[in-house]
Order: C-alpha cells, then sequence, then structure tokens
C-alpha cells in the first residue's frame, strides 16, 4: 500500500504509519535488556524543573480512526495508540532498529522458524490483570483467527501484508502458524524464514492488548457497513494496553483524545500527568496555536517556517530521512514506457540536486535506490542518475520518442515527510522533462479525492508517491513496491516481473543476513540500471515542533514518537 500508511485520516494513512526496524539484522539471535527497560523507557528521565502535574498538548493533522490499533492503517491513529499500548519488540530511542519490548528477551530457532519470547514479570494491563504468555498468545491468536470483514485488508491492513492470511482462509499462505504459552515463555511458529519476523512485532499494529476487555467489549465484532466498516466498542471507547498512558476518552465534537499517566505502569512513569492530541488539520493554523501558547508541539511543520518557529523560541527537531519521493511509471498507461531507454531517459532529465536545494529541506539528499542509507541492503557503489539533458534526447531519439507525449498526475491537498510541497515538486520534475522535449499532459487530484485510489489502481502513466519505512528491512520497502503483481508500477506487464519477485522473495528467506545484504544490494543495482520500473528521486528528513518549554521528546525516524518521556517547565 504504497503511501496510503502515510495519510492521515481526512483520508490518509499512516506516518508511520508508521513504524520501521529490524532487529540487528540476524535471524537467530539472543537479545535481551535490563529489567524494567526498553527502548522507550530507557530514554525516560526526569527533570528537576518540570512540573509533573502538567498536560502536553500536541496538535494532529487528523483525527484517529479507532483506538484499537490491529485495525488500524493510518499516523494519527498510531499516534494515539502508540502511547496506550507496547509490542513485544520496541524501537530502539532514535532508530528504527528493534530491542526488548514487553519481551525482555528473545531468541530464533537455528532454521529461524521457531522464535521464543520471554515475557516481562510484572505487567500488567489498564484493566489490572496481569500480563503473561497466555495473554501474548491469546492475541496473536485473536490476529490470526479474524473473520468476515475484518479479513478486509482496509480493516487488517498490516496482518494481510506482513503475515499474508486467517486460519480460515484455505487461497492463502499464513506466515504465523501458532503460538504456545508456558508461564512467561511465549513460544511462536512461522512458516518460512523472512527478514521481517520477528522484527515486524515491534511495529504498533501488533500491541499486545488486555484478552479480559478484548472478551468483555466484544473487540472482534467488525461489520461492513455500505463501502466502510462498523467497529466495536472496544476499538472505540476502552482501549486497554500496557502502556504509560490509560485512554481517558475521545471528544468527537472538539476533536480531542485525552490520555492520563498510567501511575501503576511498570517502568518510567509519563513525564505529564495528561496528554490531549487536539486535531488541528490546517499547518498554518497549527503554527499560530503553538505560537499563541495554545499547544506545545505538532508534527511536519512547513520547511519554509522552520527558522521563524526557532526564532521565536520553539525547538524544531529534524528527524533523519527514512523515507524515499519517487516518480512511478506505468507502461500499461502509455506503451513508450516499456522501452527501457525511455525510462532511463526520464531519470536523466530530472536535476534532483537542484530538486534537493531548492525544494527540500536541510539534510535531503538526492536518492539512488529505493530506499535510504540506513536500510539493511542498501548498495553505497551506485549514485543517482546525473542531470544530462542531451544523453536524455538521444536516448529518446534513439528509442524513436522524440516527441513523447506523457500524463503526469501531481498531488493536491496534501503535505507528506518526503514530499513538503507537492507542487513545487511536480514543477520541477515537469520542467526537466519538457526541457528534453517531452510534452506533458497535467493531471491534478486530491489526495483522498481520487490521486491515491487512482494510482493505486493504475491509472496513472507517470505520478509522484513516496513512503514512510515501517522498520528497517528492505522488503518493507522494495518488498512492498514490487513483489505484488498488482501494484501501482504494473511491473506485471515488464518482461523481468516474475525475476524481480523471485529474487526479492529469495532475498527476503535468506536466513543469513551477510549474505541477504548483499543479495538485496545486488538486486538495487539491478533494479536501477536494468529493470528502473520507476524513478527513485530522494530522501527528506521530516520535523516535528515543540514549545520551550518542553523537553525530553526523543524523535523517531519513524515519526513514531513516545511522548511519555516529554516534561514541561512551566
Amino acid at each position: 500500500m504504497p503511501n496510503r500508511k502515510l495519510v492521515a485520516v481526512a483520508g490518509a494513512l499512516a506516518l508511520a504509519v508508521g513504524l520501521s526496524a529490524c532487529a540487528e539484522s540476524q535471524r537467530t539471535p539472543t537479545t535481551s535488556a535490563p529489567q524494567g527497560t526498553t527502548g522507550a523507557t530507557a530514554a525516560r528521565s526526569d527533570s528537576g524543573n518540570a512540573n509533573a502535574d502538567a498536560t502536553f498538548i500536541f496538535g494532529a493533522a487528523g483525527a484517529p480512526k479507532l483506538f484499537d490499533p490491529f485495525y488500524a492503517s493510518d499516523g494519527e491513529t498510531f499516534r494515539v495508540t502508540r502511547q496506550i499500548y507496547e509490542q513485544l519488540l520496541d524501537f530502539l530511542p532514535g532508530e528504527a532498529k528493534t530491542g526488548p519490548g514487553l519481551a525482555e528477551s528473545y531468541e530464533g530457532s537455528e532454521d529461524g522458524l521457531t522464535w521464543t519470547f520471554k515475557i516481562r514479570e510484572g505487567v500488567t494491563f489498564h484493566d489490572g490483570t496481569d500480563l503473561d504468555a497466555a495473554a501474548v498468545c491469546a492475541n496473536f491468536d485473536r490476529w490470526y483467527n479474524q473473520t468476515g470483514a475484518a479479513q478486509s485488508s482496509a480493516v487488517t491492513y498490516y496482518w494481510n501484508n506482513n503475515f499474508g492470511g486467517f486460519a480460515d482462509q484455505t487461497d492463502k499462505d499464513s506466515l504465523f502458524e501458532s503460538c504456545t504459552a508456558d508461564g512467561m515463555t511465549a513460544t511462536v511458529k512461522v512458516t518460512r524464514v523472512t527478514s521481517k519476523f520477528p522484527d515486524i512485532l515491534a511495529h504498533g499494529a501488533y500491541a499486545i492488548q488486555s484478552p479480559t476487555a478484548h472478551e468483555k467489549y466484544d473487540a472482534n465484532n467488525v461489520q461492513a457497513q455500505g463501502s466502510g466498516f462498523t467497529y466495536p466498542a472496544y476499538a472505540l471507547e476502552h482501549p486497554t494496553g500496557t502502556g504509560a498512558f490509560t485512554f481517558g476518552g475521545y471528544d468527537d465534537a472538539a476533536g480531542e483524545v485525552t490520555l492520563n499517566r498510567n501511575e501503576d505502569y511498570w517502568g518510567t512513569k509519563a513525564g505529564v500527568a495528561k496528554m490531549v492530541i487536539r486535531t488541528i488539520p490546517d499547518e498554518s493554523t497549527r503554527r499560530q496555536e503553538l505560537q499563541a501558547g495554545t499547544i506545545h508541539g505538532y508534527d511536519l511543520p512547513n520547511p519554509v517556517d522552520w527558522k521563524a518557529l526557532e526564532d521565536g523560541g520553539a525547538k524544531v527537531e529534524i528527524r533523519p530521512a527514512f523515507n524515499i519521493l519517487y516518480v512511478g511509471l506505468n507502461a500499461t498507461k502509455n506503451e513508450a514506457l516499456k522501452d527501457v531507454r525511455v525510462r532511463q531517459a526520464l531519470s536523466y532529465a530530472i536535476n534532483r540536486d537542484q530538486l534537493v536545494q531548492s525544494q527540500l529541506p536541510e539534510g535531503a539528499e538526492a536518492a539512488s535506490q529505493f530506499f535510504p542509507k540506513a536500510v539493511s541492503g542498501y548498495n553505497t557503489s551506485l549514485q543517482p542518475y546525473p542531470h544530462d539533458p542531451e544523453k536524455a534526447k538521444a536516448l529518446l531519439a534513439e528509442a524513436g520518442h522524440s516527441d513523447l507525449t506523457l500524463e503526469f498526475w501531481q498531488p493536491t491537498e496534501v503535505t507528506r515527510p518526503y514530499m513538503p510541497d507537492p507542487a513545487s515538486i511536480y514543477e520541477a520534475i515537469r520542467s526537466d522533462w519538457e526541457a528534453v522535449g517531452v510534452t506533458i499532459n497535467p493531471v491534478a487530484k486530491p489526495w483522498t479525492g481520487g490521486y491515491l485510489d487512482g494510482t493505486e489502481q493504475g491509472e496513472a502513466p507517470a505520478f509522484l508517491l513516496g513512503w514512510t519505512g515501517d522498520y528497517d528491512s528492505a522488503d518493507n520497502f522494495i518488498g512492498t513496491f514490487f513483489t505484488k503483481q498488482d501494484n501501482a508500477f504494473a511491473t506485471k506487464n515488464y518482461p523481468f516481473a516474475q525475476e524481480l519477485t523471485d529474487a526479492l522473495v529469495a532475498a527476503d528467506s535468506e536466513p543469513d543476513a551477510a549474505k541477504r545484504d548483499q543479495m538485496v544490494s545486488d538486486l538495487n543495482k539491478k533494479i536501477a540500471e536494468e529493470y528502473l520500473p520507476g524513478l527513485p528521486i530522494s530522501h527528506s528528513p521530516p520535523a516535528i515542533v515543540v514549545a520551550a518549554g518542553v523537553n525530553g521528546l526523543v524523535t523517531s525516524p519513524l515519526a513514531a514518537e513516545d511522548f511519555s518521556t516529554v516534561t514541561i517547565t512551566e
């Protein structure tokens, strides 16, 4: 779902949508942390001047969809739920790597198919029930045994994409096989080796929730209704996790979620008594409210405002760029694109360095491949396509398409971490293409008003899209883009389609980390130089901003901040 995970609820899907990380790139690790310490709590510290009774107010771009993260796929929902829930694994502070979470240690078998998790002692859910291995397995069983409407990828997006099937489905193979409990030890078996397991368990969709609350509030009762779905009371009113904040309620009219400090939290308690997440759709309004002191922070400040915000005393925290902006090309909508020389010409025509310098914030980089340097398997020998208009013209002439006409789609009514100003980026690329003789037919569509659906359904010959990773794995980037036959690039229509899919699956299934990384690195070279199903453009660092009196925020490259580390000095 390229991008859907990055849209906010106004129709969007996950900034994090995410979360992202690959645990030490080892398939058979033994990983542990000191008792009472996870990636989140390791970052928590108290400030002597902090007001422990303070309320931290954060301005969100959209409203959460619900409060059961297993049914979520959008960033605004995960922003809330990651404060309430925790996972077996956690992301290390400020990183996309994973470590222990509710599992204080975990170990994989020699063949990578059996994983043993030692569950942390002394942890209770918000309803007072105990966390143990049986509760963990109850969550795995709940995920695997979804039925009816809940099996739709529109409801269980991450399970469908990461695990691939449910218990009663005979036409889909599931990655999950079983979970067995023995006291505080949970043993999970998977059906095949994959680079994403167990690291995917750090994603917020796989939060460990109270089985007692699930039963009490009929948590699995998802129903189809018209073109959408209805969700049970648990998902809307009674989310029950183990996290540093408890759910205090949602005022739909005011667009406010209230979270309360969990006084019985097993680790370091939250630095504020309350957190309010207030929906403020307009970015300029969020900025004005921060400057007026009515909120303490907000996400994705416009890069043009960074200096003014800092000059006014605010703290603009810049996250590492864990994303990719690309131009998608779909040859089913333009026959000329089937010729790799045409695709190469379009790539040589783009002045990436100028685009990065003029359109993106400081720290952005031109892209040579479809994921950033932080991801295992990055090919360090690859360079971005140089800006070479003459070579672009020569390739077009050689391919017999000097008079190429191309429909190019532009998204409107959106700002993304990898694409802070879509209109300016679009115009820069359009201008470069026109400079080598390509006639552009522009098409502009609202992000959630036809653009995402249209691109994902293969209607656009050329289009701008991007991705923020969920964890440190090549499979989360190029696997997401190219493994499926039905994707926005329509790679199934290219002669290399099966070869590419087979190579991606083989790399993801390789249990030896070093060998897997080399396979991915070699594949990145082929994708960039031989296949070129799309054009990687840039990696851009998104920011989050907080007021001067806010301390302790640890930024996440996945936009997966844990706000329990925040303190306020007033």
